[in-house]
This record gives C-alpha cells, sequence and structure tokens, in this order.
C-alpha cells in the first residue's frame, strides 16, 4: 500500500473512516433505513464528500437531481454497483434525500409538445458521429450554405433546456426533418429541427451519452445509441418505440460511451467500463474488464461476431493484496466510434490504458478488424506500459498497478483519409498530445508523428479531430492534471498537414476564466470542418469559427450563461465538452453545452442557430426570439 503526498492527514482520517463504516459498522443490517444522510455517508461520501479529486460529482451536484433519476442511476445505472449494496428501500432512501424530492414525482417537460407529432419517412441529413463513415467530421457546400464568407452571420434561433441535468453531451442527429439527441435523464428525444418542439419521448435504462445514429434505409428508419448501462438499442425513428436492445459485452461495469458505427446493414459498436473507477475502492478484486467491439445485423439486433481488444482472458497474477486477487490483463477499452474503410473491409479503433499489472501491447494503440469476421488484422501500440486506473490518484491506492501510467488513452476516434497524393491513411490522435497518420497496407506503421500539447489525464486530444482535404485540425485540451503531466499547455486548435505531419497554423486560446470557477480555456469537444472554416467549442463555454487557411477566430459566442429556453424555462450553458460536436443542415448549426463532470462548468441545453436573415420558420413558443 502506498499513500500520495500532498493530502492532508484529515481526508486520509476520513478515507479510512468512511471505509469502515460502510463493511463493518453495520455488518448486522442494523442500518436504519429512513435515515438518508446515514446511508449516504455509507455508501457515497467516501466519493461524492466533495474531496475526492477530478472522478466524482460533488454532493451538491447530486442535490441539484431529481429523485427518479438518482433512484434509476443506483438501480440500473453508472452507480448500479453501489446501489447493488442496499435494498432497494435504502435506495430509494438515498434518492429522496438527496434531491428533497420523491421517486414518484414525474420529469418535467423538455420542450411544449409540437401540434403535430407526427414523423414521416424524410431526408438524412446528419446519420452518423463522424458525419460519414470515415470519421472525416466535415460538411460539404452541398450540405450547409454556412461558410467562412457568412459564419460571423450566424445567431441564436432556440434553445432547449433539458431537465434534471447538469451535463449535454449527446450530438444529435437530424434525420425526417428532426433532431434526435440524447439526455443525461435517460432518454431520447425528437423534435422538429426549425423549431424544437417535441415529436416524442423514449425512456432509457441510463444517460444516454452517444451521439444518435440515424439509418438511412428509409425500409428501416431506426436510430442507434448506447447509454451509460451497457445498453445498445435500436428504436424506429417515427414512432420513439424500441425495435431491439442488447449488452454488447457481459461484464457487469461496461458502458457502451461511444456512438455505435453504421456500415452496409450491420452495426458496430465499442465498448468501455466504469471498471476503471471502480478499482478506487480498496475492497475492489482489480481488474477483469476487457474493452472491445461487436457487430450485430442492425435491423434486427442479431449479434455477428465480438472481439476483445485483449485476446487473453484475465487471470489471477502476482501477489494477493488485501486480501483479494489481482487479475490481469485487463482493460484497454475503447472510448471512441470506430472508422469505416470499406475499401479494405476494415475498421479502426483507438484503446485505453491497462487497468492492472504487468501492461501488454494493447492498450494505447490502434487496433484494425475485418468489418465480416472481427479477426484482427494488425495492432499498432504508442504507448507502452500504461496501467492505470482512478486508485493511482488517491491516499489509499491498493488496487494501483505497478506501472501507475500516463493514462494516454485514444479517446477520439481514428480518421480514414485519402490524401491529396492518392495514399489511404488513417490519422489517431492521443491524450498525450501526439497525433499520428497510420499506413492501413503495412500494419498500421507510423508514417508521420507530431506533438502538439502538453497532453494529461484531461490533456491532449480528448474527444475528435476533423480532416478537409489535406487539412487536420486538431482540438487541443491540455486541462491541468497536476505534476505527473509536466510542459507548457497548448489549449486551442492546430492545423496539421496530412502529407507530411507538419504544423500548419495553432491559435492558442487566451485563458479568459478569471472569477469562473471550473473554467478552462481548452478544446475537450471534437472539432467540425465547413466550408473555409472550422468550428468548435471549448471548456471555457466559447464556440469560436476560426479560419481555415489562417487560424484567425471569425466568429465566437459565448454559451456560459442563462438561456431563455422554449417553453419559458431557464437553461444554462457551460462547458462545451464530450463527444458532442457541432452539426450543420442547410443554415442551421446545432451544438450542446454543458459539461458537469471532471471539474467543468455544468449546463444544460441544445442550442440552434441560423444565419442572420434566412427567412425560414423559426420557434413561436420561445419568449426570447
Amino acid at each position: 500500500m502506498r499513500f500520495r503526498l500532498g493530502r492532508s492527514l484529515q481526508t486520509l482520517t476520513m478515507t479510512l473512516a468512511v471505509s469502515i463504516t460502510g463493511t463493518a459498522a453495520w455488518a448486522d443490517n442494523e442500518t436504519p433505513a429512513a435515515d438518508g444522510k446515514l446511508l449516504f455517508d455509507m455508501h457515497c461520501a467516501k466519493c461524492h464528500g466533495g474531496w475526492t479529486p477530478d472522478f466524482a460529482y460533488p454532493k451538491e451536484f447530486l442535490q441539484g437531481l431529481p429523485a427518479h433519476f438518482i433512484h434509476a442511476t443506483l438501480t440500473e445505472g453508472a452507480m448500479r454497483r453501489q446501489g447493488d449494496a442496499m435494498t432497494a428501500d435504502e435506495r430509494q432512501t438515498v434518492a429522496e434525500y438527496l434531491s428533497g424530492g420523491s421517486i414518484a414525482t414525474p420529469p418535467p417537460e423538455v420542450s411544449p409538445t409540437c401540434s403535430d407529432t407526427t414523423v414521416s419517412v424524410g431526408a438524412i441529413a446528419v446519420a452518423a458521429w463522424g458525419i460519414n463513415a470515415r470519421n472525416e467530421r466535415a460538411f460539404s457546400a452541398s450540405t450547409t450554405s454556412i461558410n467562412a464568407d457568412n459564419v460571423a452571420q450566424l445567431e441564436l434561433a432556440w434553445a432547449i433546456r433539458v431537465p434534471d441535468a447538469f451535463r449535454a453531451r449527446s450530438q444529435p442527429a437530424v434525420a425526417h426533418g428532426n433532431l434526435f439527441f440524447g439526455t443525461q435523464n435517460n432518454g431520447v428525444v425528437a423534435v422538429d429541427e426549425k423549431t424544437g418542439c417535441v415529436r416524442w419521448e423514449f425512456d432509457t435504462v441510463a444517460e444516454v451519452r452517444t451521439a444518435i445514429v440515424a439509418d438511412p434505409d428509409p425500409e428501416t428508419p431506426y436510430l442507434y445509441f448506447g447509454d451509460i448501462g451497457g445498453n445498445i438499442y435500436a428504436i424506429d425513428a417515427l414512432s420513439g418505440k424500441l425495435v431491439w436492445r442488447d449488452q454488447p459485452n457481459a461484464h457487469p461495469l461496461t458502458l457502451v460511451t461511444a456512438a455505435p458505427a453504421l456500415h452496409d446493414g450491420k452495426l458496430y459498436v465499442s465498448v468501455s467500463s466504469i471498471e476503471v473507477g471502480a478499482a478506487a475502492d480498496p475492497s475492489y478484486e482489480c481488474c477483469d474488464f476487457r474493452g472491445g467491439v461487436t457487430a450485430y445485423e442492425a435491423s434486427t439486433g442479431t449479434r455477428l461476431w465480438q472481439t476483445h481488444t485483449i485476446p487473453e482472458e484475465p487471470q489471477p497474477v502476482g501477489d494477493v493484496i488485501a486480501g483479494k486477487r489481482i487479475l490481469a490483463p485487463s482493460g484497454a477499452p475503447i472510448w471512441n466510434t470506430p472508422s469505416i474503410d470499406a475499401k479494405r473491409n476494415r475498421l479502426y479503433v483507438g484503446t485505453g490504458e491497462n487497468y492492472s499489472s504487468p501492461a501488454e501491447g494493447h492498450s494505447d494503440a490502434i487496433i484494425a478488424m475485418d468489418l465480416t469476421t472481427g479477426e484482427v488484422a494488425w495492432v499498432q501500440q504508442m504507448t507502452e506500459k500504461d496501467a492505470w486506473n482512478v486508485s493511482c490518484e488517491l491516499e489509499i491506492d491498493v488496487n494501483c498497478p505497478e506501472e501507475d501510467g500516463p493514462d494516454y488513452d485514444f479517446g477520439a476516434a481514428t480518421i480514414v483519409h485519402t490524401r491529396s497524393d492518392g495514399k489511404d491513411v488513417v490519422l489517431a490522435g492521443q491524450k498525450s498530445g501526439q497525433v499520428y497518420a497510420l499506413d492501413p497496407d503495412n500494419g498500421g506503421d507510423i508514417l508521420w508523428e507530431n506533438k502538439l500539447g502538453r497532453g494529461g489525464i484531461q490533456g491532449g486530444v480528448h474527444f475528435g479531430m476533423a480532416v478537409d482535404n489535406d487539412a487536420l485540425y486538431v482540438p487541443m485540451s491540455d486541462f491541468y492534471g497536476g505534476p505527473r503531466w509536466p510542459g507548457e499547455a497548448q489549449p486551442g486548435m492546430f492545423r496539421v498537414n496530412t502529407l507530411t505531419g507538419e504544423t500548419e497554423w495553432f491559435t492558442k486560446h487566451e485563458n479568459n476564466c478569471e472569477g469562473r470557477k471550473y473554467c478552462e480555456p481548452g478544446i475537450s469537444a471534437p472539432a467540425t470542418a465547413i466550408p473555409g472554416a472550422v468550428v468548435a467549442g471549448a471548456m471555457d463555454g466559447l464556440l469560436r469559427a476560426y479560419d481555415a487557411e489562417t487560424g484567425e477566430v471569425i466568429w465566437s459566442f459565448d454559451t456560459d450563461r442563462d438561456f431563455e429556453a422554449l417553453g419559458g424555462h431557464t437553461g444554462d450553458g457551460g462547458s462545451v465538452s464530450g463527444a458532442s460536436g457541432p452539426v450543420f443542415v442547410d443554415d442551421m448549426m446545432y451544438i450542446t453545452s454543458g459539461y458537469g463532470l471532471y471539474q467543468h462548468m455544468a449546463g444544460n441545453v441544445l442550442l440552434a442557430f441560423k444565419l442572420r436573415g434566412a427567412d425560414e420558420t423559426v420557434a413561436q413558443t420561445n419568449p426570447g426570439n
């Protein structure tokens, strides 16, 4: 057991006291079920007491949530492991203690209901997280009239407040005349793309943080997405009814955090896990999750194949610690959407770190898999010996691997790109702050690499890049993670030449966060290219459009404010983060704001922007218009 320096003895004592209380003081099931505070202190305060760094919401965040949401999170959501330690009555008691309300209280409306709730088959404008299956995240003049010459004419058309939420991170699909997006309060919502009124709502088991994927086949007008309870769904876009649901990985702590990839009637689902956080519990036997991809027949949900990122099953290794086994190899989760290489019949994914020692060769790597069979074609590891979990950041770190690695995941998705010289490459950005071009025809050999940012636990390239012609646009987070990640931060936007890997320009963000708690200047969210410009939202709440040739900021909008939302509600903007980037349809742009997670600014809005002077119908139910 090791103890981290720099934390107070009082904090260490609190950790030990809560751990003892949670395991021994109530061993005889004498817990007073009616006392929510005691239950919270026993089961929750260890992480949510306000002093655990970065990884858990402070208690005051939880107190802003409704009882039904907290109860669902403990029962089937991300905190289901903690909820399993309580009875059904105790889960209800904790939820109602934190919220001050009843789990029977129905959730409030998202937005006013449309007078006509019919959804008919129509055009598919934004079908995939990466806009196309190659994950290039670029819109052409044929899909949007917004470009570098007129982007400064964008004005807010309307805002939707997502109730019972302090983050908004599901990128919408735009199809059949509607927007479809996921919410923190366990659902997917369909709203009219022009006015924002609600067509239908669909309830999920847990929060939907993935983008929504729309099937372009008019015979199967389905939507595909995942939740943080580890479920993958197909629902009917026209009715909002369930078509099928499955769990792509049997591990109880599985998450689906990335939008699936849809190609040729097949659905490819990446899986990650919250086990990286469960390892913070000294009593947890770490670790036995392995990342992977599961393929389905999209229309029916029939499973076609499943491939783990680590081929070997975890086995007991090393010495017993604190009376329990250490299991390895583990980890190598996939947080990102697969990119599809139809020419080679392959997909590419990036992996995260190992969770336990010893580290092995599939973590922090780019892996190529066959689309038909799931067979691994090649693996290119970028960072060796990166084994890490949340235990490594705590005073009592019995589950921290010996390597105590830098946590240099590939959180951002890979991109399949054809350069102007005709060469196909796989582009990848890492939390280390490095970007790479790999050769898909030679085992993923590195053609070039460029170290752009400092990197860190939330630093480097976080959620996604964009490419247009030979220009790779690289958003840089460089959030300060502590002295383990030294160097000068480089928050802002880079343009890199895909032929040479050379930096063509860098626009560094000024730090305008003075006086704003949880504000950071870097870009965590994915970028999106439009003709002549690239657009991205940042952790300081600002949306910025950069000139493609010079990097000059040619438009900005501050989302860190209150919004008068549809229906007379008040919504809050905050940090723009998660895998939700701006999407464009004709003269409209849509973006989410709010990321109350990992020390970032909370918020709960979906914003719709429109070119000034455009004459299409706008929302009439918004008092702010």
